[in-house]
């Protein structure tokens, strides 16, 4: 699920002023603490459409990866937990 975020929300929830800085304060603080916020910031938005290639710079963290584009925009992307390619039905 991609999602579009208020990057004013966004940056003002973890005290910055502009996509680096929030790079540099993610990576300081505890994860479960990041996606709390995370989280909670991505309550009550739609899903958006994010072309991968306009990509400029992002942040992975967890499930969760933030994307910033080319014309400023900001993008929350939650890894589904549900779906895993990985395990196989039981046979019994």
């Amino acid at each position: 699920m991609v999602l579009l975020l208020n990057k004013t929300s966004l940056y003002s929830t973890f005290g910055v002023d502009n996509f680096e800085s929030l790079d540099l304060v993610i990576t300081s603080m505890a994860p479960s603490m990041v996606e709390y916020y995370l989280s909670d910031l991505s309550n009550g938005t739609d899903d958006a459409y994010l072309n991968k290639k306009n990509i400029q710079n992002s942040i992975n963290i967890g499930e969760y990866s933030i994307y910033l584009d080319y014309d400023e925009e900001i993008y929350l992307e939650i890894e589904d937990s549900s779906i895993n390619d990985n395990e196989t039905g039981s046979l019994w």
